[in-house]
């Protein structure tokens, strides 16, 4: 009780009540050893103890009521509130750049006939390596890029999973777009980050009705929709192993129009995204006929995308939350109506 001064603060009075009626305080500890006295004893010890508690409780609520009313009183000294005052500017929220980008190119995507189809990023090695015609001993598989988890799990390493999930649960003809997050054992630096987002595209139908001409006709018609009218592209032989033939695809520079500079090196291009006819083996993973069905994929990386599409010349800024760099691209014209 010498603790309980009419000078006690809110904290003082708190750890008093906690010290001495808590679920350990010392009187709650006291009353719990009355039965271990006899009865004359018990009753004694009992009115005295519940005196005791009964004066504390007057005295904590007491304490209490005059805090609060310590509290009024400077409240109502304190200078009035004018109410005619105008009232804080509350910004109004946006969608992050990347996922304005990421809808942008899905939004093109779908109005040409494609489905989105999302799927999971915790996935197991058929999925993510062997239906898609990974060798056993490729580098991918190594610790050194994949996250692996417990139980044969993995962190997927690309969307190039979702092509997999679909056809083995849907029989074709199939246009589908995935999109998603996707993991690898990267430093986060200028070009690169240990998790990226992804665009796996793919369309099956039966052989000789999609070819390499039909891949080109789609992504020419999605990256001048993205990136304007004017855009060129080129194709060049690559190898992937889900794809065969494989190609890797470049568009005009933004910057320079193809003229050549610093960025493209002295180029006129820059990469983009890969492709390629669907490989049999990987038709055969997934239960259909590659003499029957034909098909062609490809992939593209929306931070790679926004970074061409916005100027950005460093990935770590769509990851650093400065709202001063993220408010920027609504007067861009890339803010969702």
């Amino acid at each position: 009780m010498a603790r309980l001064s009419e000078r006690a603060t809110a904290g003082e009075i708190e750890e008093v009540r906690v010290r001495t009626l808590g679920r350990s305080g010392e009187l709650t500890l006291l009353m719990r050893q009355l039965g271990g006295l006899a009865p004359e004893e018990r009753r004694d010890a009992g009115r005295l103890l519940n005196e005791i508690k009964q004066q504390i409780e007057a005295r904590l609520a007491e304490l209490k009521i005059r805090l609060q009313q310590e509290a009024l009183r400077r409240a109502v000294a304190e200078p009035p509130i004018d109410p005619t005052l105008p009232g804080l500017g509350i910004r109004r929220g946006r969608f992050h750049p990347l996922t304005v980008v990421l809808e942008q190119a899905l939004d093109i995507f779908e109005s040409m006939g494609f489905e989105v189809a999302e799927t999971q990023d915790i996935e197991d090695d058929f999925h993510n390596f062997s239906a898609l015609n990974f060798p056993p001993d490729h580098p991918a598989r190594e610790m050194q890029d994949t996250f692996f988890l417990g139980g044969g799990l993995l962190l997927r390493t690309h969307t190039s999973n979702g092509q997999v999930r679909v056809m083995e649960s849907r029989q074709p003809p199939l246009a589908v777009v995935c999109p998603g997050n996707c993991y690898r054992r990267d430093e986060l630096s200028v070009r690169a980050s240990p998790m990226f987002g992804q665009i796996e595209g793919f369309m099956v139908d039966r052989v000789g009705a999609v070819t390499l001409a039909d891949l080109k006709g789609v992504l020419g018609e999605f990256l001048r929709a993205f990136f304007g009218p004017r855009t060129n592209l080129r194709f060049r032989a690559s190898f992937f192993p889900f794809t065969e033939p494989s190609v890797e695809v470049d568009i005009s520079c933004l910057l320079c129009a193809g003229a050549g500079c610093r960025v493209c090196k002295q180029s006129g291009w820059t990469e983009i995204l890969g492709a390629g006819m669907i490989h049999h083996n990987v038709f055969r993973a997934v239960g259909y006929d590659p003499a029957r069905w034909q098909g062609f994929a490809f992939g593209m990386g929306v931070e790679r995308i926004a970074l061409l599409k916005l100027g950005v010349d460093d990935l770590r800024l769509f990851f650093e939350n400065d709202a001063r760099f993220l408010g920027q691209f609504p007067a861009a014209g890339l803010e969702r109506v």
